[in-house]
């Protein structure tokens, strides 16, 4: 029991200083920047004496006593690595098993083996350039979710895409050939109603937006050869 007991105190006395720490953070920033968000996390960071502090997936950092905010990315230059957008794929990597598939048309190429969602807006120029990049992968399944965020005419485009006879033949018709997308009796469009609230769970804020089977995710038009890293990464 004395053992166990040493044991305890020791983690104990480990664990204080850091928690110590975080409660100065915290109860210095609450009172000098009152309009400052709910913090989530307070955390060591990679640099020597500076502390993470995180709100959602919003990452500032400060000094042991709260004096100094700062926001913005911080570099490893050792090693040549964004430490700050490493930290934030982490924090916005996803579960790939737990998309629901059945609120998105699948297209498959190939053995379709690799595994790719992507998040697009019908009126989105950007999505246009990554469906031309996309053309060239091979061997791959792609779940796309209409995401329609750019406006009334977006929802429209993606309520009707959804209801075509063949919304992924339809959806490629108007991402690369401009070919208008034909009228569609009505159908139940619940699943973009849906993408939108799933887009804003994950903090979807711009189009395209991909995931891959290993839960990363790029926001924003990559090209073909970086879709085929990132594919090769998640598998």
């Amino acid at each position: 029991m004395l053992k166990a007991a040493s044991i305890i105190l020791a983690c104990l006395a480990t664990a204080s200083p850091a928690h110590a720490q975080e409660s100065i953070i915290r109860k210095n920033l609450a009172e000098r920047v009152p309009q400052f968000p709910k913090i989530d996390e307070v955390r060591k960071s990679g640099m020597p004496g500076v502390y993470e502090v995180r709100v959602g997936t919003d990452l500032f950092y400060t000094d042991p006593k709260g004096d100094y905010l700062l926001q913005g990315d911080m570099l490893d230059t050792r090693q040549r690595k964004n430490l700050t957008a490493e930290r934030v794929a982490k924090l916005t990597a996803i579960d790939f098993a737990s998309l629901p598939t059945a609120d998105a048309f699948t297209i498959v190429r190939g053995n379709g083996q690799r595994k790719l969602a992507v998040f697009e807006d019908p009126n989105c120029g950007y999505c246009k350039h990554f469906e031309k990049e996309l053309q060239s992968i091979d061997n791959v399944t792609i779940h796309l979710y209409l995401y329609p965020i750019l406006g009334a005419d977006s929802v429209d485009k993606s309520n009707r895409l959804w209801c075509a006879k063949d919304p992924a033949a339809a959806w490629q018709d108007w991402m690369l050939r401009d070919k208008a997308i034909p009228a569609a009796a009505g159908c139940d469009t619940g699943a973009i109603t849906r993408n939108v609230a799933l887009g804003r769970k994950y903090k979807i804020t711009g189009t395209p937006t991909l995931f891959f089977a290993d839960g990363s995710r790029v926001p924003g038009a990559i090209d073909a050869a970086q879709i085929e890293k990132q594919l090769s990464a998640a598998r």
